[in-house]
């Protein structure tokens, strides 16, 4: 391969890497929050009364230079409270013995390999 070849193939590469990046992280990101769900459906998750706050997750993706970023989140007050327990009083003067019911943690293991394959996945889609 000459030197030009070999620059016009990387400046190829380089034209994709966000485009390709971003696809994976959505699918990351869908999936993440599917987990999530799923683990936030009952016991040892969250019990569902409503399915609000289960509804609730979502997946913001922004696209970057080169990349991409994914946040998997909720707005509701209790997530926190839902994944890590709360014990004591709040600001409001009510008191709480809430043990934990942990739905994202479970969910972490799932979205860290599919993550990995993703972004093995788009390196080998630039390159070829």
């Amino acid at each position: 391969m000459t030197p030009e070849e070999l620059a016009d193939r990387l400046e190829r590469a380089a034209r994709r890497v966000g485009p390709v990046i971003h696809r994976h992280m959505e699918h990351v990101g869908e999936l993440g929050r599917a987990q999530i769900r799923g683990h936030a459906s009952g016991r040892p998750g969250p019990n569902v009364i409503t399915g609000d706050y289960r509804n609730s997750w979502q997946v913001v993706n922004q696209r970057l230079p080169y990349g991409a970023q994914c946040t998997i989140g909720t707005d509701r007050p209790q997530g926190r409270r839902l994944e890590f327990g709360f014990f004591g009083t709040d600001s409001l003067g009510r008191t709480y013995a809430q043990p934990p019911f942990p739905h994202v943690q479970p969910s972490l293991p799932v979205i860290t390999a599919a993550l990995r394959m993703g972004m093995r996945s788009a390196v080998e889609e630039i390159l070829r």
